[in-house]
């Protein structure tokens, strides 16, 4: 088989981008991104795409029309296609067996079962979406047991390794290209077709193949470590806090070590995303099915750590401002999950936000990429809040971060846009309740200079000896020194 068309169900984070990068270097394959939204599809084929990533407009732009196209026709995208991407949602299940931690596949089984419905050739299926060991297994049963005479399937495993906010370099520039297929001749034929369409762009080297389960497990296994060491240094950060060290230091330390790298050992509010937690909750599920609860508790205790390191800073914002709240007004600055993309997804945003809604705060919401009605949908869901009207009279969302903060009493940095750094923080101040705060989530922030213009400053892993509301009032307030 020689891959003339591609086929990608679902038009998110990771078809989208994923398939417009191979539409980009392949121009001699013709790519296909299909979707049920019709809603996404035409935000793909307008001028402004239903996601934000950094160098997405031009290769989108330069493809489109030409090779790539994006439709709601999903039947005839499968009936000409010879290879078929599978990147659909796999969220945590909310009922059921394995409620709050196993993959719910029921979009991946409904896409399998329309490819063995619709398709009249022989296919390549390709997993890209994140899912639990041997899932490709079930995907082969449904193919198998549903098609038409004389077609066959060869399912592969190819996960994605995208960070939002870097995904198109990271596709451009790998650090590797997993794919994981059936140890046979035909699935050997298969990955061979896969890895021709990535060395286009990839060097060979870079390009990895392995058994269908290994690749599935190494997706989650990636994410599961770089959630660990996130965790790892928060819960050092906590220490630091209570002592005296500071984390930035220790993380600097630590990272020279050679064994150990200094990637994700940044100190934070804490880790979100769509991957990181329900991946590890996905894991922790896994073992306890084939009976490991000891490496379940592990990774329990990884996700567990970061539900208490953004818990603890809403509550030091609160002790902060004189162990009240209710009806002051604090400044958000930033509510995605990370800089660079306006994914909110289970951001410590949202959750830090809420603590401080249910201690009837008002918050002033400035966040340069993520849209107001998300915002507003974020902090209303069922799984925030039980009184949505009550949220939204509480809630004003800016567009100008110089606005949000007039007559704050704090202002908590909850994202690192590179942005925040260059305010001007002086002006601020003189707008703001006094005595003003900063919480800065993120560690990003000139505290020294911000102590010395005037505010009382508190950041994550560390403690300052003298803060700006201490030396004006010879009283002594902790820093930082924060309980469960």
């Amino acid at each position: 088989m020689v891959i003339k068309k591609v086929c990608c169900i679902g038009a998110g984070y990771v078809g989208g981008p994923t398939c417009s990068v191979i539409a980009w270097k392949c121009p001699d394959i013709q790519v296909t991104v299909v979707d049920k939204s019709e809603l996404r599809i035409k935000q793909w084929n307008s001028e402004k795409l239903p996601i934000y990533e950094p160098g997405l407009d031009k290769v989108v732009k330069e493809c489109k029309g030409r090779n790539l196209f994006f439709s709601t026709d999903i039947d005839s995208a499968i009936k000409e296609a010879d290879l078929i991407f599978i990147s659909v949602n796999t969220p945590t299940k909310t009922y059921g067996i394995g409620k709050g931690r196993a993959a719910d596949l029921k979009y991946v089984e409904a896409c399998a079962r329309k490819i063995a419905e619709v398709a009249e050739n022989n296919k390549i299926v390709v997993e890209k979406s994140t899912v639990p060991v041997r899932a490709a297994e079930s995907i082969t049963h449904i193919l198998s047991a549903n098609r038409k005479l004389n077609v066959s399937f060869q399912v592969l495993s190819n996960p994605e390794f995208l960070a939002e906010g870097t995904a198109v370099d990271n596709l451009l520039n790998p650090d590797r290209v997993l794919i994981g297929g059936e140890e046979s001749p035909e699935g050997d034929a298969a990955v061979a077709e896969l890895s021709w369409i990535y060395g286009h762009w990839v060097e060979a080297e870079k390009i990895i193949t392995t058994n269908t389960w290994s690749s599935e497990l190494s997706k989650l296994a990636s994410n599961a470590f770089l959630a660990q060491r996130v965790s790892s240094i928060n819960a050092i950060s906590a220490l630091c806090e209570a002592t005296g060290a500071d984390v930035s230091e220790v993380a600097s330390a630590v990272g020279q070590d050679s064994r150990i790298g200094s990637k994700f050992l940044q100190a934070s509010v804490g880790f979100g995303g769509s991957c990181f937690q329900k991946d590890l909750l996905n894991l922790v599920y896994i073992a306890e099915c084939v009976n490991l609860p000891e490496v379940a508790n592990y990774w329990q205790q990884v996700t567990d750590m970061n539900v208490y390191q953004r818990t603890r800073f809403s509550k030091r914002i609160v002790e902060c401002l004189f162990n009240t709240v209710t009806d002051k007004t604090l400044a958000v600055f930033g509510f995605a999950f990370k800089k660079n993309t306006g994914d909110t997804r289970e951001s410590p945003a949202i959750y830090v936000c809420s603590h401080l809604l249910e201690e009837g705060a008002r918050l002033n919401i400035f966040d340069p990429k993520v849209e107001p009605k998300q915002i507003e949908q974020d902090l209303t869901s069922a799984d925030v809040t039980s009184d949505p009207e009550r949220v939204l009279n509480l809630v004003n969302i800016y567009s100008d971060p110089y606005e949000a903060v007039k007559d704050a009493h704090a202002i908590a940095v909850l994202t690192e846009w590179d942005e925040f750094k260059t305010y001007n923080y002086e002006k601020m101040l003189s707008i703001m309740k006094k005595p003003a705060f900063i919480f800065d989530g993120r560690k990003i922030l000139d505290h020294q200079a911000l102590i010395k213009m005037g505010f009382h400053t508190e950041t994550i892993g560390k403690r300052f000896s003298r803060n700006a509301l201490q030396r004006a009032s010879g009283e002594h307030f902790p820093a930082f020194s924060w309980t469960p």
